[in-house]
């Protein structure tokens, strides 16, 4: 056997998220039929972390273990760019490609060694709908105060718990995370503004990311006072938060392992 790592883009406006699920197309699901498809196993993948229906990824990172070595008794090999072609010959046409392939430690786990996650989260802000950028951002029509959101964004950086911004539904057995940074990027568009939040650290809760991102804009919007995050934050309640900013704006950047 050898244990490869995987880096995987997507576009998950039309998925039910990345766990496979009986009945619905997901990312997981899609893959796992094209690598079937190529090398005539049934083998599973296993993720850094799993998105919900509608996010997307540039950088998801996923392993796999893959018996290559012999085809009717005789020996074989494959390298990192002929497997990616394979997988991404029967992945077409759906909007979902392998970008790299490593061989790595059979012990290498990639969701149990991921030291640090990046998640950016993608708004544009500007008075008319979208068109080209449907399913891909969030679509906020007031003006917002990117000074007033980086101000607030700060005291959500360290450790806390995060029960405010966690979902209600949230499996995880504790609320403490640590996020290691938020920054937001700005760039000028016609009539309007792009807007990039990004959020660093290891772990996240369910739809944290989204939580913090909607909750920004209640500062952004004159909503919320700057001060109103830490009051939220305090809380420690998922109705003294902001709202759950759509999942078309949510992008997994990329993860990091050193």
């Amino acid at each position: 056997m050898t244990r490869w790592k995987i880096t995987i883009e997507y576009n998950g406006r039309d998925y039910h998220g990345f766990q496979i699920q009986p009945d619905v197309d997901t990312i997981q699901g899609a893959i796992e039929r094209a690598m079937s498809q190529f090398c005539q196993q049934d083998i599973g993948i296993v993720v850094a972390g799993r998105t919900d229906a509608g996010v997307h990824a540039r950088g998801q990172i996923a392993h796999f273990d893959l018996d290559y070595k012999y085809k009717n008794g005789q020996p074989r090999d494959i390298d990192a760019f002929t497997l990616i072609r394979a997988i991404n010959a029967n992945l077409m046409p759906q909007p979902i490609s392998i970008v790299d392939a490593q061989i790595v430690d059979p012990k290498f786990h990639a969701r149990f060694q991921a030291k640090q996650k990046h998640y950016m989260y993608r708004i544009i802000n500007r008075p008319y709908a979208l068109s080209l950028d449907q399913g891909l951002a969030w679509w906020v029509k007031p003006a917002l105060n990117i000074q007033a959101m980086e101000k607030s964004a700060q005291y959500l950086i360290g450790e806390h718990d995060f029960s405010t911004f966690r979902d209600s539904k949230c499996q995880a057995q504790s609320p403490i995370r640590s996020v290691d940074e938020i920054t937001l990027e700005t760039h000028d568009i016609l009539n309007g503004q792009e807007i990039f939040i990004h959020v660093r650290g290891r772990a996240f809760l369910h739809h944290m990311v989204r939580n913090i991102a909607g909750s920004l804009s209640m500062v952004g919007e004159g909503k919320w006072q700057v001060e109103d995050m830490l009051t939220a934050l305090n809380a420690k309640d998922r109705t003294h938060g902001g709202p759950t900013a759509p999942s078309d704006g949510l992008y997994l950047q990329s993860i990091n392992y050193i």
